[in-house]
């Protein structure tokens, strides 16, 4: 009796396949499922977790050498009103650091330079010269990180802490605040060992305490309703003085927070600070920064936020922008993201061979281009592209963006000076891990760096085209009385969902169109390979072109397909174009959907085209499918085919 129903059982399963897949024709059974889904995700959610290596390589291996050695020295100082956060006892200070076992006053120097430059526990594997390395495919790298001190420093912390952002008259004592911490530290590093400088190519200072940068706002409106109800312990240590003080971006925060030195390109860096790897951009490769001011009025948006270094993608890691006060700082701004193409270019970390370059002008001649683009995080696959560039070229001006008004438009751009558009593959490995999305994001970039005009303007050379450029409508933080804050307009997480994804009902945008400057751009399909290494067929074409170099042309299969209830047809579509499709049913009860509203063959490659079929109880026994593919260069060029389904 066993075995006769396992006999059964068999024949019934082979029934189902035979009828699933069909004798003939090309049918597969398949739920209808996006192929290129946004999954969008958040930073403030991000752990360790979401860490993702480079198949096959570790850049951040001390044996592998770069083409460029960086030699650093690093010097520790503390201070006589603030230890090293790192001696105390785990979870001690009044910001709950550290996270980790004390370490020896003495060890101070070499623990950092350690964590900094060598792979550990510690610090996940992850070091500044793996970034480096990782960016630049090997070119430069820091190769030497030489500890000296601690020193202790001739005066207490906020005497050079108080000295910018109207801090000066906050001191304790009335005096005002107005010393440079560099001079300082260096003159006590001579001092002990002579001068040293020369030997190095950067001086890495390390400084007892925090950067304001990632404590004035979680120590500040964060943590405290209003700035009357600062407590003691958070104010100044004169009780006669305001417990608040001012700061960068905002009217107040706690002035044990305030006092700390805000990082700087000269390098200077509090404990808590993971924004080395974007300072030794602005010291090593004279890059300035590309972010906005996201906290006054009138609100403008963020020129590239989460996805370049040079902007807050500094701040990406585990736990996101607030969590950046961690000591060892393992979260926020540990991880931070790559480089943009056009930072990678200046930085000579990829060349123009590495691209496709085209131009407006030239594409009004050759017709569509089309070509693959692979992952940032790694190498270009064979036959593939780092990214494309499209030049602005022709009659003057060469960006015919209309100048908006940025007082009363957040999201506009400034000034229309933008050299080239640029198109980049984004994925969710490497020091890319921790950037919110994996797609394809599309930039204007300008040549030279410059401010972009207007009210709060800033230094803008990177600008992302937002797929989603409505408002995310998320809450920033909650204050301890229970209000919500949510995030402006002007927070650079609001271009976490702005990449493009391939097909249809992904969630977010497969095209985009740049009406003046006569440029139309594709996502025109998605591929990983066999080590998940993620790549994207794009195009792009002149609005102004009327060229089709070899018209589609779409096949079906000869055969009747048998299909279940729902499945996939594939059709066949051929030629040298970027075409539009359709498709219908023709039978009762039966529907039809496509995965990919845009197809793309070149020469020599047959792209097929698998169309989703669902037939409902009671539906007629056979159906017809037809595909149509448009050119969208010439919509006169249509090609069709039909495909007979039955049940």
């Amino acid at each position: 009796m066993k075995r006769t129903g396992i006999t059964i059982i068999l024949l019934a399963l082979l029934a189902v396949v035979l009828v699933a897949f069909g004798q003939s024709g090309k049918v597969k059974k398949a739920e209808y499922q996006p192929i290129d889904r946004q999954v969008v995700q958040d930073q403030d959610n991000m752990t360790w977790n979401d860490y993702r290596p480079i198949p096959g390589k570790n850049w951040a291996d001390p044996a592998l050498k770069p083409d460029r050695e960086f030699r650093m020295a690093l010097v520790a100082v503390d201070f006589s009103d603030q230890p090293f956060v790192m001696t105390l006892p785990k979870g001690s200070d009044l910001f709950g650091n550290p996270q980790i076992d004390p370490v020896k006053r003495e060890e101070i120097p070499q623990f950092y330079a350690d964590f900094w430059l060598k792979p550990s526990p510690v610090n996940h594997g992850q070091t500044i010269n793996g970034y480096w390395m990782e960016q630049s495919r090997g070119k430069f790298g820091i190769t030497q990180l030489e500890a000296f001190g601690p020193y202790r420093m001739p005066r207490p912390l906020w005497a050079y802490g108080l000295n910018e952002h109207r801090q000066n008259n906050s001191t304790p004592d009335g005096s005002r605040a107005r010393y440079r911490m560099e001079r300082d530290i260096d003159s006590l590093w001579r001092n002990d060992k002579g001068d040293l400088k020369d030997n190095y190519d950067a001086i890495l200072r390390i400084y007892a305490g925090y950067d304001e940068t990632g404590v004035w706002q979680e120590f500040g409106e964060m943590k405290f309703n209003s700035r009357d109800e600062i407590p003691a312990e958070w104010g100044n240590p004169n009780p006669d003085m305001p417990r608040w003080i001012p700061t960068r971006y905002v009217e107040w925060t706690s002035w044990k927070a305030g006092q700390m030195m805000w990082g700087l390109s000269s390098i200077r860096q509090g404990e808590n600070s993971g924004t080395i790897t974007h300072e030794l951009g602005h010291f090593a490769f004279r890059i300035g920064d590309n972010n906005n001011n996201p906290y006054i009025q009138p609100y403008r948006r963020v020129g590239s936020g989460t996805w370049d270094m040079m902007d807050r993608g500094s701040f990406n890691g585990p736990g996101g922008p607030h969590m950046r006060w961690v000591v060892p700082p393992i979260a926020g701004a540990s991880m931070p993201a790559g480089l943009m193409i056009r930072n990678r270019l200046v930085n000579g970390f990829i060349t123009e061979n590495d691209l496709i370059t085209v131009s407006r002008e030239g594409l009004g001649s050759s017709g569509p281009v089309i070509a693959r683009i692979t992952a940032r995080a790694v190498e270009p696959l064979p036959g593939e592209y780092a990214g494309m560039i499209v030049r602005l070229d022709g009659a003057e001006p060469h960006d015919r963006t209309p100048a908006t008004d940025p007082a009363t438009d957040p999201l506009s751009p400034g000034t229309p000076r933008f050299n080239y558009y640029s198109l980049e593959v984004v994925q969710r490995i490497g020091y890319d891990s921790f950037c919110p999305d994996n797609g394809v994001l599309l930039a204007l970039n300008t040549d030279e760096e410059g401010r972009n005009g207007g009210p709060n303007q800033f230094n803008c050379f990177n600008w992302v085209i937002d797929a989603h450029p409505e408002d995310i409508n998320v809450v920033d933080y909650v204050k301890p009385n229970g209000d919500k804050v949510m995030r402006t307009v002007a927070d650079y997480r609001q271009l976490n969902d702005a990449l493009f994804h391939a097909g249809l009902n992904s969630g977010s945008e497969f095209e985009y169109t740049d009406e003046p400057n006569r440029l139309h751009f594709y996502v025109l399909d998605i591929h990983r390979n066999e080590q998940e290494i993620l790549s994207y067929t794009v195009g792009v074409r002149s609005l102004d072109s009327k060229i089709t170099r070899v018209p589609a042309s779409v096949a079906a299969p000869r055969a009747r397909a048998k299909i279940g209830s729902e499945g996939t047809v594939e059709f066949t579509l051929s030629g040298d174009d970027i075409c539009r499709l359709s498709a219908e049913v023709q039978g009762k009860g039966w529907e039809v959907m496509l995965y990919n509203e845009l197809a793309a063959p070149t020469d020599g490659n047959i792209v097929t085209v698998p169309v989703f079929l669902k037939a409902s109880p009671g539906c007629s026994k056979k159906a017809t499918v037809t595909l149509t593919a448009v050119s969208e260069s010439d919509q006169g060029k249509i090609s069709q085919a039909v495909a007979r389904v039955s049940l």
